[in-house]
């Protein structure tokens, strides 16, 4: 594992190329299949660029909320330790929240029909995921527990895990999990355009997420009643998303 890539001497971090080469990776299959949905390319770019925008800003926000006191805020004081608390610590949750609060935004300013694109393009979410996930791997953030049966990771000193300790790999089986999810998700709109993308993306996500979480050690992650803010969550999207179905199918709303 290596935080960060050497290119002629410039460092750069692994975990921002890995979201980078996500962002790459998706785009280019999504761009691929734009003919193919009907689709508009620069209309899906507009509301990606919003909803990578919202990512970043939610993801960074419910951070900072949940590490509050944590955080060691005379740092504000400098402007490089205003930017080290900025590039620092994400919640997905929270970039998931912002980024589709972004994308209605992108909907109402250019008047589009965001949900359809985002049915259609659902899975480029887990795909970046995936990449991203590497990255914390890389970082060596988000880590797992003490774990020594097989596959167990150790990560250097100098990386955000404990050094010289043996860890449960859970961003590698995290990032496996996303890509699957992904992969289906891609699969079923190509070969049968289903319908229920996003409730199928949120359903297993939440899932996962909230089943990992009992397999990770960093600490700052908010705990309430023995649950991590991020299992609070999953809890909500899947009961919002299980009720959301139901309501849709008893309200014999059209699939368009």
């Amino acid at each position: 594992m290596c935080e960060y890539l050497n290119v002629f001497g410039l460092k750069l971090p692994m975990y921002g190329m890995m979201i980078l080469l996500g962002i790459i990776v998706s785009n280019v299959i999504a761009l691929s299949l734009c003919k193919r949905f009907e689709k508009d390319k620069l209309e899906l770019l507009t509301i990606e660029s919003y909803g990578i925008i919202g990512g970043f800003l939610g993801s960074k926000i419910l951070f900072l909320i949940i590490s509050f006191k944590d955080i060691d805020w005379s740092q504000a004081a400098s402007l490089k330790g205003i930017m080290a608390i900025l590039s620092n610590g994400f919640v997905f949750y929270g970039g998931l929240i912002g980024a589709i609060l972004f994308m209605m935004l992108c909907g109402k300013i250019h008047k589009l029909d965001v949900w359809t694109y985002i049915r259609d393009f659902i899975f480029m979410i887990p795909i970046m995921h995936c990449f991203g996930r590497i990255g914390c791997f890389c970082a060596g953030c988000c880590y797992g527990m003490p774990y020594h049966g097989p596959g167990y990771v150790v990560f250097p000193y100098g990386s955000q895990a404990p050094s010289g300790e043996e860890l449960f790999p859970v961003q590698l089986v995290e990032a496996g999990l996303v890509l699957i999810i992904g992969i289906v998700l891609l699969v079923l709109k190509v070969k049968k355009d289903f319908y229920y993308t996003i409730e199928i993306y949120l359903l297993s996500y939440s899932v996962v997420r909230f089943i990992l979480e009992f397999l990770r050690y960093d600490a700052i992650r908010g705990l309430a009643f023995g649950l991590s803010t991020s299992q609070w969550i999953s809890i909500v999207v899947f009961i919002g998303t299980v009720v959301s179905i139901i309501y849709r199918k008893k309200d014999g709303q059209k699939e368009d």
